[in-house]
């Protein structure tokens, strides 16, 4: 059975341009982004589907997931995200993941056409990576 890359990632044996993490969950930039700054948000622990997330991970997923949201439209100038998990069909992944996408007005995103593109560099990935974790950690007591 071939090992879990959510998991491997998680673990830290396999490298990712990490926002943020704490104890149950991890959020990363995605390496194919819809725009600069789509992160993908994991518990740590392998849970395939949504169906699988207890409902107190669930709710810690769900406020880590506006943090982020919040976090892009400060660190990025994003007016808005667009939020999302995907349950078995078109999972990539068998993790469950929440994809949380920048979103501007105008941005080409059209339902659930997804035209993928990459970073500039891996400057750039980086760029975007530290200006999301760094809002993320100066906003961290604004948590409900």
């Amino acid at each position: 059975m071939k090992p879990c890359t959510f998991c491997q990632i998680a673990s830290g044996e396999v490298p990712a341009s990490i926002v943020f993490e704490d104890e149950e969950t991890l959020a990363f930039l995605d390496h194919r982004p819809l725009f600069p700054g789509h992160s993908l948000l994991i518990p740590r622990d392998h849970l395939e589907t949504l169906i699988d997330v207890p409902a107190a991970l669930l709710s810690q997923l769900s406020l880590n997931a506006r943090s982020l949201a919040i976090a892009m439209e400060k660190a990025l100038g994003a007016q808005g995200a667009f939020v999302a998990i995907n349950n078995r069909v078109s999972q990539s992944v068998p993790h469950v993941h929440i994809h949380v996408v920048p979103r501007t007005k105008g941005d080409g995103l059209k339902g659930f056409f997804w035209p993928r593109q990459k970073y500039r560099d891996s400057e750039h990935m980086e760029e975007v990576r530290a200006a999301i974790a760094r809002v993320l950690k100066e906003t961290e007591g604004d948590k409900p």
